[in-house]
């Protein structure tokens, strides 16, 4: 495990024990009413329809990258309306505070204004962020292979089922794909970013799609920048594709959706 990802995970454990009894981030919990419920099946529906299938991102910064989207907090509903017009089939809105300036209550403006299928991703450790997603209206949760024990991952994964929400379970290795493959999640997400470098390498993740067994969506994660990446991951076998960067900084974020679409 990388330094940095172990710096983020203690971060968020630390962060959940100062928080408890309380459920994580519960003092930004959407008023009563504001938050549609989790919607799972739609989320994993909608990216097996036919066609190039891209779950957009909206993210503030990163530990890699810096700052991607300045005043990301004003363009949450924006970025949102421009995926829905450029016909993405879900919408990725990262949380974390403190390392990627996103904020939880995110997730409800998006899915609110989209009407979207929505995935929360965040360093998830522990049960009660999955029960605050669900509360948010998110359709789905990120669950990483490396930040996670095999019990802990088995036990999270029922539990988003429990709840209503998909699971993407996140692989960087054959190895771990395997046993992300064991929780049997809707989604296996292979990420071209190295957590020990945080370099991206499209051809690893090329040569890892064959690896996933039939079952789940298989998600391409990071570094995708053109329609030739897409034409090159889906000619190796992925299924659907999580796109952020490129389209946070694009000038026109509609027409770029709508370009790596073909």
């Amino acid at each position: 495990m990388s330094a940095v990802l172990e710096q983020i995970l203690a971060a968020k454990r630390a962060r959940l024990a100062r928080e408890a009894p309380a459920r994580p981030g519960s003092a930004a919990r959407p008023p009563d009413g504001a938050a549609r419920p989790p919607d799972g099946a739609a989320f994993a529906a909608s990216l097996r329809e036919p066609g190039v299938r891209i779950i957009a991102e909206i993210k503030a910064k990163s530990p890699s990258a810096g700052e991607i989207l300045h005043g990301a907090d004003g363009k949450v509903e924006s970025y949102a309306l421009h995926y829905r017009r450029g016909r993405a089939a879900a919408i990725s809105v990262v949380t974390d505070e403190e390392f990627f300036g996103g904020r939880p209550e995110w997730v409800t403006r998006a899915k609110a204004v989209s009407g979207l299928p929505v995935l929360m991703k965040d360093f998830i450790v522990a049960p009660g962020q999955i029960d605050h997603a669900a509360e948010l209206g998110a359709d789905a949760v990120l669950l990483i292979v490396r930040a996670l024990a095999k019990d802990e991952l088995a036990s999270l994964r029922e539990h988003a089922s429990a709840r209503g929400l998909a699971v993407v379970v996140e692989a960087h290795t054959a190895g771990e794909i395997r046993t992300a493959a064991e929780v049997s999640p809707e989604v296996l997400g292979v990420n071209a970013r190295d957590l020990a470098t945080f370099e991206t390498d499209l051809e690893a993740m090329a040569s890892l799609a064959a690896a996933i067994p039939p079952g789940p969506v298989r998600l391409a994660e990071s570094g995708i920048r053109s329609r030739e990446d897409v034409a090159r991951l889906s000619t190796a076998g992925f299924q659907a594709f999580l796109v952020g960067e490129s389209l946070l900084r694009a000038e026109d974020p509609e027409d770029a959706l709508r370009a790596l679409r073909g």
